[in-house]
């Protein structure tokens, strides 16, 4: 009874609370301390192999976000018809374990050198370092779930999973019971997922919010020289 107890706490209400602590949380950061509302970039601070483990770090993390955006959300029927599950799953297999590594060997340089450059670790504070952490740690088990994914060429996993994330986000109901034969890496993965949901308000995180579309856009300035 416990475990079935534990099973719904954790996959069938924490996905909520982690869900309005993110949009209330990032809300309520944005309207009372805007000030905090920034990247609290390091690269003045110690520029070496800066560059290439940021752009390492969000180039995985950018493949990950949205693969798992339209991968778990979008419905089976919508692709059943030119995709099957299973070639679905080879192709997740694939792009995902090659921006996971990406993603994993980036985070993990910029983790190394916020614990290790004293200047940068002097300017970092925990939450930095905690969600840094955790976003490397989070990479590694996705990375690892690869080899697990191997033995569900079928697909059939990774619709457990998908059903399980439609029925949180579209209010469907009974969405713990999908995880209840799920594989201990794949709940790890979900929960720790969440996790990161919940304490995104609270880190550096929320510049994510703010990312510059319009910069794509924007009219060329025009730069003249002093007479």
């Amino acid at each position: 009874m416990f475990s079935e107890y534990l099973q719904h706490l954790l996959y069938g209400y924490y996905p909520y609370l982690a869900g309005t602590v993110f949009l209330v949380g990032s809300l309520l950061r944005y309207d009372h301390g805007q000030y905090t509302w920034k990247t609290g970039s390091s690269q003045m601070l110690s520029s070496k192999h800066m560059r290439l483990a940021s752009n390492l770090f969000h180039i995985g993390i950018i493949v990950i976000f949205f693969g798992h955006l339209f991968g778990m959300l979008t419905p089976h029927w919508v692709y059943a018809p030119f995709l099957s599950a299973g070639t679905k799953q080879v192709v997740a297999i694939v792009v995902g374990g090659i921006a996971g590594v990406l993603c994993l060997v980036g985070g993990a340089m910029l983790l190394h050198r916020r614990l290790t450059n004293a200047r940068v670790k002097a300017s970092s504070s925990v939450m930095d370092n905690l969600v840094l952490g955790l976003i490397v740690f989070q990479a590694a088990l996705g990375v690892v779930s690869v080899f697990f994914s191997l033995g569900h060429l079928d697909g059939e996993m990774m619709l457990t999973l998908s059903s399980w994330a439609q029925s949180i986000v579209f209010f469907g109901g009974g969405a713990a019971d999908y995880m209840t034969e799920v594989s201990w890496i794949y709940q790890l993965h979900v929960f720790l997922g969440l996790t990161i949901i919940l304490l995104f308000p609270f880190t550096r995180l929320v510049h994510v919010w703010s990312v510059p579309l319009g910069y794509i856009t924007r009219r060329y300035q025009i730069v003249r020289k002093r007479g």
